[in-house]
C-alpha cells in the first residue's frame, strides 16, 4: 500500500513523539537504538563542528543528498572514488564542486569506533543534511534509518541529474519521475537559499537580452562572470542563513539559474514561489514533507547492497 506523503510525515512525527518503531520502505525510526545508540548524536556534533569552522559546507551538505539520491537513490553512491576500471558519479562534471566528503568521513570512522559494521555510509548522508539544514536556521524533521550502501557508482548514470537550464515544465517531469510533486519541486528548490552558483552555470543567461531577469542584477552577474567560469554568486543575499530570502529573489527577477528563475515565471509555480516569498513557515513545512520524501528515495534493502567500512571503497 502506498504512503501520502503528508500521512508519512504525520506517522513519523507521532511515532517520533511517543517512541514507537516505525517502519517504511525497510527503514524504522530507532533504527540504530540498541546497536549503536549514539549514532544521531555523533553525526550531529560532527556537522556543527565542521559547519562552525566553515559555514559555507552546510550547503554541500544538501546537495550531496540531492546529487546521491537522484541517481542510484539515496545509497551512498556519490561517496564512492573512482577505480582505474570505473569512474564513479563524483568525478563527474556535474559532481566536481560537491563538498563536504570530509564531515561525512570524520562521522564514519568516529561511529566505527564505537560502533563497527553497524551503520552505513547512506544513513550518515541522510543524518547530515538533515543536520545541516537544521543548523543553518531550518526546519528539523525526522528520518527513518536502515539505508544500505549500494555497489554501484558510474560517471554515465550521473547524466539524469536536474540540468541549471531546464525550464519549470522539465523540472517537473523530471522530479516527477522519482515521485515528486510540483510542491516538492518549488520547495526542494528553495534549497538553494544556501550555496552559489559558478558563473559556467550561468553565463548563458547574459549572451541575449532576458527580460525575465532584472536589469541591474544582470549587471551584478556579468561582472561576476567576468572573473572566470568558476566565480561564484551565492543564490541570494543571506547564502548562509536557511530562510525564504531565495523566494524574495525570484520576485525581483533575480534569480541566478535559468532553472531558478523560471519557477517565478511559470503560472503553474508562480503562486508557490509567491506563498513561500510571503509565508517562511509553510515554505519550511512543505521543505521537510520534501526532504522526508527525498531522504526514502530509492533505498536498498539488505540484499542490494552492504553496510561500508570505509565510505570511499568497496567492502
Amino acid at each position: 500500500m502506498m504512503v501520502s506523503p503528508n500521512l508519512l510525515s504525520v506517522i513519523m512525527l507521532i511515532h517520533a513523539i511517543i517512541g514507537l518503531p516505525y517502519n517504511v520502505r525497510g527503514l524504522s525510526m530507532g533504527y540504530y537504538m540498541m546497536s549503536c545508540p549514539m549514532v544521531e548524536q555523533t553525526v550531529t556534533n560532527t556537522v556543527n563542528n565542521a559547519l562552525q569552522a566553515d559555514p559555507t559546507l552546510a550547503a554541500g551538505l544538501i546537495r550531496m543528498l540531492f546529487h546521491d539520491c537522484f541517481i542510484e537513490g539515496c545509497d551512498a553512491s556519490i561517496l564512492l572514488d573512482s577505480t582505474k576500471d570505473n569512474t564513479a558519479e563524483k568525478d563527474s562534471p556535474a559532481n566536481l564542486s560537491l563538498r563536504g566528503y570530509e564531515i561525512i568521513d570524520d562521522a564514519k570512522a568516529e561511529i566505527e569506533n564505537t560502533c563497527p559494521g553497524v551503520v552505513s555510509c547512506a544513513d550518515i548522508v541522510a543524518m547530515a543534511a538533515r543536520d545541516a539544514v537544521f543548523w543553518a536556521g531550518g526546519p528539523y524533521y525526522q528520518i527513518p534509518n536502515g539505508r544500505f550502501d549500494g555497489k554501484r557508482s558510474k560517471i554515465e548514470d550521473t547524466r539524469n541529474l536536474p540540468s541549471p537550464f531546464l525550464n519549470a515544465s522539465q523540472l517537473i517531469q523530471t522530479f516527477g519521475q522519482r515521485g515528486f510533486s510540483v510542491r516538492d519541486v518549488v520547495a526542494l528548490s528553495g534549497a538553494h537559499t544556501l550555496g552559489v552558483a559558478r558563473c559556467s552555470s550561468f553565463k548563458d543567461r547574459l549572451t541575449t537580452p532576458d527580460s525575465t531577469m532584472d536589469s541591474s542584477f544582470a549587471k551584478t552577474l556579468s561582472k561576476t562572470c567576468s572573473a572566470g567560469d568558476n566565480t561564484e554568486q551565492p543564490f541570494d543575499a543571506t547564502r548562509n542563513d536557511f530562510d525564504n530570502a531565495y523566494f524574495n529573489a525570484l520576485q525581483r527577477k533575480s534569480g541566478v539559474l535559468f532553472s531558478d528563475q523560471t519557477l517565478y515565471n511559470t503560472p503553474m509555480t508562480r503562486n508557490l514561489v509567491n506563498g513561500y516569498a510571503f509565508n517562511q513557515a509553510m515554505f519550511f513545512f512543505h521543505f521537510q514533507q520534501a526532504m522526508q520524501k527525498m531522504s526514502n528515495l530509492n533505498v536498498k534493502s539488505g540484499s542490494q547492497g552492504e553496510v561500508r567500512q570505509n565510505c570511499r571503497i568497496l567492502n
